[in-house]
């Protein structure tokens, strides 16, 4: 029986281990007035959005260290510098709660990349930036994306 440190722990890996455990009670057909599929379903969706969050703050780090590297507009950039050290520690914070979900990173950053390659293209075209200057992979290493110390080189007619 579960003591319940998972919980507090790795509250990703405890609400995929408590879905399961509902629905293997729920094929076993335990005598139970409880809905164990619905319940299952709930608990792991409840791990579900802590995933969907993470990968959430891991785009916005990118969206925005690809307009610190493609755009030439000068006042947005103290807020784009903002919201990246502020996405980098709630990814920081969401992986320091859950192992599972820092182990996860890896196979988060493909999706993260097409969302934040999509709003910074966008966004850089309003800078009067050819979407087409932004890599179709992503520039950056997944520890350059989470480093607090970097930061990509503005563009080169900037320096």
């Amino acid at each position: 029986m579960p003591d319940g440190r998972l919980h507090d722990t790795d509250f990703y890996a405890w609400t995929q281990e408590q879905a399961a455990i509902l629905r293997r009670m729920a094929s076993d057909r335990i005598n139970s007035e409880l809905d164990l599929r619905f319940l299952a379903e709930e608990i792991e969706e409840l791990g579900g959005s802590d995933l969907r969050a993470l990968e959430s703050d891991l785009a916005r780090v990118i969206e925005h260290l690809l307009k610190l590297r493609f755009s030439p507009a000068q006042d947005p950039r103290r807020a784009w510098r903002r919201s990246v050290i502020e996405h980098r520690d709630r990814v920081q914070a969401t992986v320091e709660r859950s192992a599972t979900l820092a182990r996860k990173l890896p196979d988060l950053l493909p999706f993260a990349w097409r969302r934040a390659r999509k709003l910074a293209v966008a966004g850089l075209e309003d800078d009067g930036v050819d979407g087409a200057a932004v890599p179709t992979d992503c520039p950056f290493t997944l520890a350059e994306i989470l480093d607090d110390a970097w930061l990509p080189e503005p563009p080169t007619s900037q320096s």
